[in-house]
């Protein structure tokens, strides 16, 4: 008699822990984990901000950081980035994207639902279009301000990251809240920003553009996709050498040929090469060194790349 009441009790115990808040009736979307990205950097006091505001909703949080380091207003940057990673966290990870140079005006702050079950809660400026165009959208829809504000907050217009976003997250994260209660559905189209994409000019030529720089380490990061380059057929294991040009606004910085390689140390130190990322996209580094800071390479739409293949004799 005195097991069973015992198992009783332990099964009444863990039913209590693992229940947490969440209300009867509401999805199982979500995970509690929530997870941060911005550009505020961490010598202020903004970070922390959003995560004590996060856990005041919900102490049970796993709170995490994307990062804090996104180049200060650089939506494309945080659009990449974001893509790069999300796909890598729990289907029902609400991740909070706070790069919102328009905060305060008429921008819509949305909660994004991909179709691989993961969150984004962010200003619907440009940060979102990377996530919608690769892994694409379930659902979009509107913050309502009126119900998912923290308290009190209603006079402050330049900080919606610790305000609306934070708090909003952490309440979908912990269950406080569903997703159609985060507001009103949206059409499922979002902000894209200006692009150009990745083509082949002819059989041996491919262009396209520097997308972001990868820090601390400076290597450069393309919009052509490993999908493309397989076109030219060429293994690295033989180090085949190519033709690498680089151009902003029309004014060739840099052209060379470079091997490419598998990994970094397949080059002496110091040497640059060229190489597939770990999202696949073609890349340009040093080893050992910053590819971007040797030869002065930025990003952006006008930053031209042209990759050639070097025909044999």
């Amino acid at each position: 008699m005195i097991d069973k009441l015992l198992k009783l009790m332990a099964a009444l115990i863990l039913t209590l822990t693992f229940s947490g808040c969440e209300k009867p009736g509401y999805p199982a979307e979500t995970n509690r984990i929530l997870v941060l990205m911005s550009d505020f950097g961490l010598s202020e006091r903004f970070v922390a901000s959003m995560k004590g505001v996060a856990l005041t909703v919900d102490p049970r949080l796993q709170v995490h950081d994307l990062t804090h380091q996104v180049e200060p207003f650089n939506i494309a940057e945080a659009a990449q980035t974001l893509a790069g990673t999300i796909n890598y966290w729990p289907r029902g990870t609400v991740f909070v994207v706070v790069v919102d140079p328009g905060v305060g005006t008429a921008r819509k702050s949305v909660v994004l639902k991909t179709k691989t079950g993961q969150f984004v809660v962010a200003p619907d400026n440009g940060v979102l279009s990377s996530v919608a165009e690769q892994f694409g959208i379930a659902e979009l829809r509107e913050i309502d301000e009126t119900k998912n504000r923290l308290p009190g907050s209603e006079a402050a217009h330049t900080f919606h990251g610790r305000d609306v976003y934070s708090y909003t997250g952490a309440r979908l994260a912990g269950g406080v809240i569903s997703f159609s209660q985060t507001g009103p559905s949206l059409h499922p189209q979002v902000v894209q920003l200006p692009q150009k994409n990745a083509r082949l000019l002819d059989a041996s030529t491919i262009t396209g553009t520097v997308t972001r720089i990868e820090k601390p380490y400076g290597n450069i990061v393309t919009n052509i996709p490993r999908a493309l380059f397989d076109a030219f057929k060429l293994d690295p294991d033989n180090l085949p050498v190519l033709k690498v040009e680089l151009s902003n606004k029309g004014k060739r910085v840099l052209n060379q040929r470079l091997p490419y390689v598998k990994s970094f140390g397949h080059v002496p130190m110091g040497k640059p090469l060229l190489y597939v990322d770990s999202v696949q996209q073609m890349g340009l580094a040093v080893n050992g060194g910053s590819f971007a800071e040797i030869f002065q390479i930025s990003a952006g739409t006008d930053w031209e790349i042209k990759l050639g293949k070097i025909q044999s004799d």
